[in-house]
């Protein structure tokens, strides 16, 4: 099941399946991509919860999620992911760092930014709070544009 929201960061299709969050996709979406979406639900509570609680965050009433995710990726992947939801609001880390929180030295920098835009529930799995080591935004999924947005929309959590 899939709905639609409007946000400032554009049009947002949420997907659930199961019970859980799968995927948040920013527009244009692509809808030959494997993933499966099923029928348009506005109504699901799951879907109608995530809204809610992005339309919190967007609000800035709404710092950290509480909703049931099943992001599908590797082992790897899911690890990444699960450091990504230890940045909190405001703060910003280094694909570097994330190695390191991993287990790994700088050389899985490369890995953790590969898998870190393969995340597939952006913005509830922070993958905008991760940074280049010099402090640089770097490459994301929906666009460099977006990320900074969403950063900008933290920022009062950095001062």
């Amino acid at each position: 099941m899939w709905t639609l929201m409007d946000s400032p960061v554009g049009e947002l299709r949420i997907v659930e399946h199961s019970g859980a969050i799968t995927a948040i996709e920013f527009s244009p979406f692509r809808d030959h991509d494997g993933r499966v979406r099923g029928d348009r639900a506005d109504d699901h509570p799951v879907l109608v919860e995530c809204v809610r609680q992005l339309t919190a965050y967007f609000a800035r009433d709404l710092k950290e999620f509480d909703l049931p995710l099943a992001p599908e990726g590797s082992d790897f992947q899911r690890r990444v992911w699960d450091q990504l939801l230890l940045v909190g609001w405001g703060e910003t880390a280094s694909y570097g760092e994330i190695a390191h929180r991993l287990g790994h030295t700088n050389a899985a920098s490369r890995a953790v930014g590969l898998a870190n835009g393969r995340n597939p529930i952006p913005i509830v799995i922070p993958c905008h709070r991760i940074i280049g080591a010099n402090g640089t935004l770097t490459g994301y999924a929906g666009g460099l544009e977006r990320k900074q947005l969403l950063l900008e929309l933290e920022q009062d959590a950095l001062f």
